[in-house]
């Protein structure tokens, strides 16, 4: 066991939101991460990204962007920070954050906690060179016009991050899972498509959708010349499987239970999308053979959080170098080769 993972094993044994403020700090204060070694296999482009590796950290993890120079030396392709709302807010009454143990899982109630954008604008401002980092957008939860509220997030975070991400499919903010729909959906695009930069543009979706509401994002977002969907955030399902105590808590479910739907629903958007789009597979991913399941389904990248937790920072290498593994024994001269090849 390394020391990064001797630590995340003591983590484990704390409160976890107390574990995450205390990884967030090691992080700020440069202990943790290394230089690691490229492999040429694994560069890749998601849309107009280039990719040094396709293995990402999801937003939920630095809320505020304010571990970045720590999380770029983890051997991740891009860290996705956020989710940032433009004012401040406290997030959801303690206890909003429960490990499931027994099955691998997490479930949070986080409420979009976060500093807000002028602090999260002044971190992105010290970011790490040649480290690429996305900012996930939200609105705030006593927003009435909550698209107003990601014009407002990326209009004031244009040229600071790589990519956004618009963040509509948390079910811990009232009334947000809403934006789906396609009225609402065409609307808040619409208002995006005219305020947006040369950065690229995603779109992260929910796991709970029919298969025909997956074709209807997938056509609103290609009429609106977005870049890629995220498939896709935490599940508000309970599966029968759940042996934790803790399983009845409310809020959504993440980590190895939400492996099989995540997949489908990346499956879905796959097909429909035809190319169009872009694809980031997440969720309950914790294995070289889980990020490749996901590339060959139609993901050109993936990002993890949750097993993260259980496997500790040693995750991200081991994920990388089984991949490329996986990638050269199937005759594969790059990640791109293999999406979509299932």
């Amino acid at each position: 066991m390394s020391l990064d993972d001797f630590g995340a094993a003591a983590l484990r044994r704390m409160d976890p939101e107390t574990a995450h403020q205390l990884a967030l700090a090691a992080l700020k204060a440069g202990l943790g991460g290394r230089h690691d070694a490229r492999d040429a296999v694994l560069a890749t482009r998601v849309g107009p990204l280039s990719l040094p590796n396709p293995v990402g950290l999801a937003a939920g993890f630095d809320k505020n962007g304010e571990a970045l120079h720590g999380l770029a030396r983890g051997g991740f392709g891009f860290v996705e920070c956020g989710s940032v709302t433009p004012r401040p807010q406290p997030g959801n009454p303690k206890p909003r954050l429960f490990r499931l143990s027994e099955d691998r899982a997490i479930i949070n109630r986080m409420g979009f906690n976060n500093a807000g954008l002028e602090v999260f604008a002044r971190n992105l401002a010290r970011r790490p060179e040649g480290a690429v980092i996305g900012a996930n957008l939200g609105a705030n939860k006593d927003t009435d016009d909550k698209a107003a509220d990601y014009v407002t997030g990326l209009l004031r975070l244009r040229g600071l991050a790589d990519y956004f991400t618009v963040n509509v499919s948390s079910p811990n903010t009232p009334g947000l899972r809403n934006l789906q729909g396609r009225a609402a959906l065409d609307d808040l695009l619409g208002r995006l498509a005219e305020a947006r930069g040369p950065e690229p543009l995603f779109l992260k979706i929910a796991p709970d959708l029919t298969e025909a509401e997956i074709v209807m994002i997938v056509e609103a977002c290609v009429a609106h010349r977005m870049d890629g969907l995220i498939v896709s955030n935490t599940t508000l399902d309970r599966p029968d499987s759940l042996r934790s105590a803790q399983a009845g808590e409310s809020g959504g479910l993440s980590g190895a239970p939400l492996r099989d739907k995540a997949l489908t629903t990346l499956g879905w958007a796959h097909g429909v999308s035809r190319g169009r789009l872009a694809l980031i597979g997440v969720g309950g991913i914790a294995s070289g053979a889980d990020a490749y399941a996901r590339i060959r389904a139609g993901a050109s990248a993936v990002q993890l959080y949750s097993a993260l937790i259980y496997e500790g920072p040693g995750l991200v290498m081991s994920i990388r170098r089984d991949l490329a593994d996986r990638l050269k024994s199937d005759g594969f001269g790059s990640v791109q080769e293999a999406v979509g090849a299932r």
